[in-house]
């Protein structure tokens, strides 16, 4: 929930002394899942400042964001990921520990890793039971929650225009044009 004074104490409880200062660094790039990252960086700003984080935007052309994210430069950037194969992995392996300290870290920009984590990746990876699989991601899921190495701030919804004569076409969620099951009238 938003709670403008847990946030503080919490801050206070972990040692942070207010106010500090920040680079906040936004996306110079419409994506799906963050068509203005300016603007998002914006809003982020102005909660950050409510409980005495001053973050400063900075941003780059598109390729040397990416350079400077990958070397470890930014401290508070935004970033986002299309699945594109349908697999829970596809999305948990982006903060797997064996890219954790590397040059250039993939897509662990926060260059975390947790071995509880890392084990439950490790074994879902290597089984077929979907139930075990489903289970060890959900555990995932909650040591993300508890150590909180990035924020989910949005998820894409996006739209296929067609005309009146196609029927059967389906939105894929892994970002496809499929059309096998496409005609025209």
């Amino acid at each position: 929930p938003y709670d403008v004074e847990k946030a503080k104490k919490l801050l206070a409880d972990a040692g942070v002394k207010t106010p500090i200062e920040v680079d906040l660094w936004y996306m110079p790039v419409a994506r799906p899942y963050n068509p203005n990252g300016k603007r998002m960086g914006e809003l982020m700003q102005a909660d950050l400042a409510k409980v005495g984080v001053n973050a400063k935007l900075v941003t780059y052309e598109w390729g040397d964001y990416r350079k400077r994210l990958q070397n470890g430069e930014a401290t508070m950037p935004q970033m986002g990921w299309t699945g594109d194969n349908g697999d829970p992995d596809n999305f948990f392996f982006l903060f797997a520990c064996d890219i954790a300290n590397k040059k250039p870290v993939g897509q662990n920009y926060p260059r975390w890793c947790n071995k509880d984590y890392q084990d439950r990746l490790e074994k879902a990876r290597a089984s077929f039971d979907k139930a075990e699989r489903v289970k060890l991601y959900q555990e995932m899921q909650q040591i993300t929650y508890e150590e909180v190495p990035f924020l989910n701030i949005a998820h894409s919804v996006v739209f296929n225009v067609t005309r009146s004569n196609v029927s059967g076409y389906k939105v894929s969620p892994l970002g496809r044009a499929e059309f096998h099951e496409t005609e025209l009238k």
